[in-house]
C-alpha cells in the first residue's frame, strides 16, 4: 500500500464513508478507489487535494507525492528489469502512468503517420497547459524556416487550433499544401504568411484561403 493510499484508506474509514461512496463524490470508479488505496494507482496531487477537501483531512504531504522525476526514474527502472519481471511489473504501473504521463505522438504533416512518441507530465489533465487530447509534436519537413532556427528533422510541439492568433507559428493548409508559417494579422481579414528558408518570403492572402491546423509552441532542437 502507498502511503497515500494508506492515508485515504484511513481518513475514509475514519468517516465511515464506503469507497464506493467516496468514488461517487470524487468522480471515479470504486475501483479506482480500491487501487489508489493498494497503491496501484499514482494520484495526481489535484486527486489528493479533492479527496482532501472531501475528507476533511490533510493529505497534504510534500514526502507521499509523486513527481515528474519520480515517474520518470520509476519508468526507467522498469525497462531495466528482467523481461518477465518487467512483464509483470507492467501490468500494476500502465494504469497508473497513463493517469500522469502522456505518451504525445509525433507525425509528419499530415497528422496521419505516427513516427513516435514522447512523454511528457499530466497536469490538471492537462499537458503544458493544454488540453491532453489536442497536443502532439510535428516533425519539421523542410528547410522553409531556418531563419526561425527551425531545421528539417526537428519537432515542434504543437496543440490543435482553429483560429488564428497575430504573430505565432502555425501548421496551416494552402494552395493545397501543408506547410509552418509565421502569422502576422494585417487586419480586414487579411494576414501575411511568413517564410524564411535563407531569405525573408512575405505573402498576403485571406483569411479564408487557409485552413489553421495547429500553433506550434517550441522547437526541440534535433542534434
Amino acid at each position: 500500500m502507498s502511503r497515500v493510499g494508506e492515508k485515504i484508506k484511513q481518513a475514509r474509514e475514519k468517516s465511515d464513508i464506503s469507497a464506493k461512496v467516496l468514488a461517487k463524490k470524487l468522480g471515479v470508479a470504486e475501483k479506482y478507489i480500491n487501487e489508489v488505496e493498494m497503491g496501484r494507482k499514482v494520484v495526481t496531487e489535484e486527486f489528493i487535494d479533492r479527496a482532501a477537501k472531501f475528507l476533511k483531512t490533510d493529505l497534504n504531504d510534500i514526502s507521499m507525492v509523486v513527481t515528474d522525476e519520480d515517474l520518470m526514474q520509476e519508468k526507467k527502472n522498469l525497462r531495466e528489469l528482467p523481461s518477465a519481471k518487467r512483464e509483470k511489473a507492467s501490468e500494476v504501473w500502465t494504469d497508473a502512468f497513463a493517469s500522469v504521463i502522456k505518451s504525445v505522438p509525433i507525425y509528419d504533416y499530415s497528422l496521419s503517420n505516427k513516427k513516435g512518441f514522447k512523454e511528457l507530465p499530466i497536469h490538471s489533465n492537462k499537458v503544458e497547459e493544454y488540453p491532453q487530447d489536442k497536443v502532439f509534436y510535428l516533425e519539421l519537413e523542410d528547410n522553409e524556416m531556418t531563419g526561425f532556427r527551425m531545421l528539417k528533422g526537428d519537432l515542434a510541439f504543437a496543440h490543435i487550433v482553429k483560429e488564428i492568433s497575430n504573430n505565432g507559428f502555425f501548421l496551416i493548409e494552402y494552395k493545397g499544401k501543408r506547410k509552418i508559417r509565421q502569422i502576422k494579422s494585417l487586419g480586414n481579414s487579411k494576414v501575411l504568411l511568413v517564410s524564411n528558408g535563407g531569405s525573408l518570403l512575405t505573402e498576403t492572402m485571406e483569411v479564408k484561403e487557409l485552413s489553421v491546423i495547429a500553433k506550434l509552441e517550441r522547437i526541440e532542437i534535433k542534434l
